[in-house]
């Protein structure tokens, strides 16, 4: 064979390198065992980006979110329901290694700020680390009250993401979340976190959130599944099952997506 043909051309070349977006498609996948050998290869050619160990532990939590069926337990559309749910049982060495890797991504990215306050990298992997941290209190821990500072710090780091980095609209998704969680708290609740400094409505979230769902360049279809289900709760079933056909189609290794649609429409019958 000619040496030439055993050359891989540039633009081969480029396809074959490792990048997170194909970590977390992956991930939205289900396909968690490849998602971390893709994350693990952009670490080694960026071992001192923060990112890294903080989308490691994204794809620690999803995967932990799907053993214990924590997001087929968000489509409850009551929140009697959900609220009143059983504690799931984690995996304490899954846990371990989630918040190690947090804990990694978070001393990465302060050494970053210490010397470049508006690092958009260290500010996105800030993001995550109290994102992710929130949605573990909340949805394995039923820590409501810290997952609620968490969400907060969290969308504190993408606003000062956003005032540098407009366009990152990936950041979106935890204004989003935090808008959306304080704006459908009981009203007296509420009210009372405003003087805490708590502020947000229902529809900024879902405002916020729709942008990381048609311009986000990781978590687009984390926001596409958080819409889904804000949609379903809020009576809105046309829009809930639009998104989730959607999603369907893009991760058809998923089988979380058409399950939650034919549930959807043997409850409408």
């Amino acid at each position: 064979m000619p040496v030439l043909l055993t050359i891989p051309s540039p633009a081969t070349a480029a396809e074959s390198l490792p990048s997170l977006e194909n970590g977390y498609r992956l991930m939205y996948g289900l396909q968690f065992d490849v998602a971390r050998q893709e994350l693990t290869q952009w670490q080694q050619r960026y071992p001192d980006d923060p990112r890294g160990p903080v989308s490691q532990a994204a794809s620690l939590l999803f995967a932990e979110f799907d053993r214990l069926g924590v997001l087929e337990a968000q489509f409850y559309v009551k929140n009697s329901a959900f609220v009143s749910r059983a504690r799931p049982q984690p995996d304490p060495k899954l846990r371990d290694s989630f918040y190690g890797q947090l804990d990694r991504a978070e001393t990465m990215a302060k050494q970053r700020l210490s010397s470049d306050p508006l690092n958009q990298e260290a500010l996105f992997a800030m993001t995550l680390v109290f994102g992710l941290r929130g949605d573990y209190a909340a949805l394995i821990e039923k820590e409501n009250i810290t997952a609620l500072r968490l969400t907060r710090q969290a969308s504190d780091y993408a606003k000062k993401l956003l005032a540098v980095a407009p366009d990152c609209y990936d950041a979106y998704l935890a204004t989003g979340i935090s808008s959306y969680i304080v704006g459908n708290l009981f009203a007296p609740v509420r009210w009372m976190l405003r003087f805490a400094g708590y502020t947000g409505t229902t529809e900024e979230g879902i405002r916020q959130l729709k942008i990381t769902a048609e311009r986000g360049r990781l978590l687009a279809p984390f926001a596409r599944l958080l819409l889904a289900i804000a949609y379903l709760r809020a009576n809105d079933r046309t829009q809930a099952r639009e998104l989730l056909k959607g999603l369907s189609e893009e991760f058809p290794s998923n089988p979380l997506f058409a399950r939650e649609i034919a549930l959807m429409d043997s409850r409408g019958k």
